[in-house]
């Protein structure tokens, strides 16, 4: 990918690899090979059917160049582009079965993952001037973590954690499971020191004292009323990061971030944001 905190090329590699074997399987693309003569050679373009943002054009055409790599592909658009329905993204030249043979995966990694950035992008847009930052959260589509993470940068998000590795993040059935916001706290500090972050769930203003006296560094405020936010803003002070999560959507989200919260998570932009509208259109 272009930028350079993108998925590393051989993660790319991995991942077109796997969708190609999951779509041609042992036999390969019979359609093309009883109809597409070996040495028929075509112009091709992947086309923006509606607006949005771009994300996975390195891996749309990996997919390409993968199946035969004497397809030329050229990127029109980059990563992170705002385009318009009839934009031209990727154009291809080069020996029509391969070309029609990658369309799938190239269309399906492409579309999904514009999709992600596109979410993203209209929920920042919403919250624009208020300060906080919209982030994703772990709720990815297992193996695609690291691209529909990478989506919503484009989108102008930011990235939650990036597994249960590189960050402490205390939810309800931890402090269940454990006795209290505080013994949760004061356990994971124990453990990790004092160069790691601390996040805490809350579901409830009356878990705020405890979460603030654990000395959480990060407090989630989990599906609370935004009059709710607002009073723990207050309370807060600054002296830790709030984070709001639960019912974000571009009709909320405005709201919430007025409330003076940091930081709006939403599992929505990489589980279930729609696939962005694209097509390969021959010349």
């Amino acid at each position: 990918m272009t930028d350079r905190r993108a998925p590393q090329h051989l993660l790319i590699e991995d991942v077109v690899s796997q969708a190609l074997k999951e779509d041609l399987g042992d036999a390969g693309d019979i359609t093309t090979a009883a109809t597409i003569p070996d040495d028929r050679r075509t112009q091709a373009a992947i086309v923006a059917r509606a607006a949005g943002v771009i994300a996975g054009v390195d891996l749309a055409a990996t997919a390409f160049r993968r199946v035969d790599p004497t397809v030329a592909t050229e990127i029109v658009r980059k990563d992170g582009a705002h385009v318009a329905a009839g934009d031209k993204l990727l154009s291809l030249s080069g020996p029509a079965a391969g070309i029609l043979t990658a369309e799938r995966v190239a269309l399906n990694f492409l579309g999904h993952l514009s999709g992600v950035a596109t979410a993203t992008a209209a929920l920042v847009d919403a919250v624009e001037g208020t300060g906080a930052k919209i982030v994703c959260t772990r709720k990815t589509t297992p193996g695609l973590r690291a691209f529909e993470k990478y989506a919503v940068r484009c989108g102008g998000g930011h990235n939650h954690r990036f597994g249960l590795y590189d960050a402490v993040m205390i939810k309800d059935n931890h402090v269940a499971a454990v006795g209290g916001v505080e013994k949760a706290i004061a356990a994971a500090r124990d453990a990790v020191g004092h160069t790691v972050k601390i996040e805490v769930e809350i579901d409830r203003l009356d878990q705020l004292d405890a979460a603030l006296a654990g000395g959480a560094d990060i407090i989630m405020l989990d599906n609370m009323s935004t009059d709710d936010m607002k009073r723990a803003v207050a309370k807060v002070g600054g002296a830790a990061v709030l984070e709001a999560s639960g019912n974000v959507t571009v009709e909320t989200v405005r709201a919430i971030a007025e409330t003076g919260v940091d930081i709006i998570s939403s599992g929505w932009i990489t589980h279930s944001a729609p696939s962005l509208d694209l097509g390969l259109d021959f010349s």
